[in-house]
């Protein structure tokens, strides 16, 4: 039996009935028959069991995967990864696979912020694809990886120059530019004061942010008036 095989008997021994279809019913975008149910904190402990018996390598050359328990541990084998080339190669490998929120917004490898010049230039160019969880990865890394000491006024335009009618791309947009709103609201303000954003992004971005603890009532009050007309 190969290093593969044994992986995937073993995730099959993980399965959880019980978790299962609640799963399925948050990915719609993922077959009912790919999705084990298994919990992510027990596929976190058979990551790094995996990684220590040097199981990974071979793991992480075999793609795509079937089952969405073998992306989402292919994302955390990377995560343990220590060397900043090998993580992003493999990372790069990785991304356009990848085709389920779950599996964009769980995978972020630490050694990634140790190297934010690398990183963001790398999300730069992410920033300019077409593929769904390519954009959501990338906004994501900016949203938690950028927003504080690696902040830089750019990055704001950079997504608010993205192009795309597709749920979860729009999502992250507004997810990212509430935060920023929390963290960097100097910044962000002007941005949501010009509406340059479309009415489904800059209305999400004031709902989050109105739904925000960080955000002061005095703030939340003022975004009403920069709500679009859908």
């Amino acid at each position: 039996m190969s290093v593969i095989e044994q992986i995937r008997a073993e995730l099959l021994t993980l399965k959880d009935a019980g978790n299962q279809a609640f799963v399925a019913k948050l990915l719609p975008t993922k077959a009912p028959e790919q999705i084990l149910g298994t919990k992510i904190p027990v596929l976190r402990a058979f990551a790094k069991q995996v990684f220590k018996q040097g199981r990974a390598e071979e793991f992480l050359k075999e793609l795509p995967h079937f089952y969405l328990e073998e992306d989402l541990l292919n994302g955390f084998l990377i995560e343990q990864i220590k060397d900043f080339s090998h993580a992003m190669e493999l990372t790069e490998a990785f991304l356009p696979f990848i085709d389920n929120w779950m599996v964009c917004d769980t995978f972020s490898p630490k050694i990634f912020k140790k190297f934010p010049v690398p990183v963001y230039e790398n999300i730069k160019s992410w920033l300019t694809s077409s593929h769904t969880y390519i954009l959501r990865y990338a906004i994501g890394l900016l949203l938690s990886n950028f927003l504080d000491e690696n902040f830089q006024p750019e990055m704001l335009d950079l997504v608010a120059l993205v192009q795309s009618e597709e749920y979860y791309v729009q999502m992250m947009q507004a997810w990212y530019f509430a935060t920023a709103l929390a963290k960097q609201e100097k910044a962000t303000l002007p941005l949501i004061e010009s509406q340059i954003l479309s009415p489904f992004v800059q209305n999400k971005t004031i709902q989050k942010a109105r739904e925000s603890r960080r955000i002061s009532a005095q703030m939340k009050e003022k975004l009403l008036a920069w709500k679009l007309k859908s």
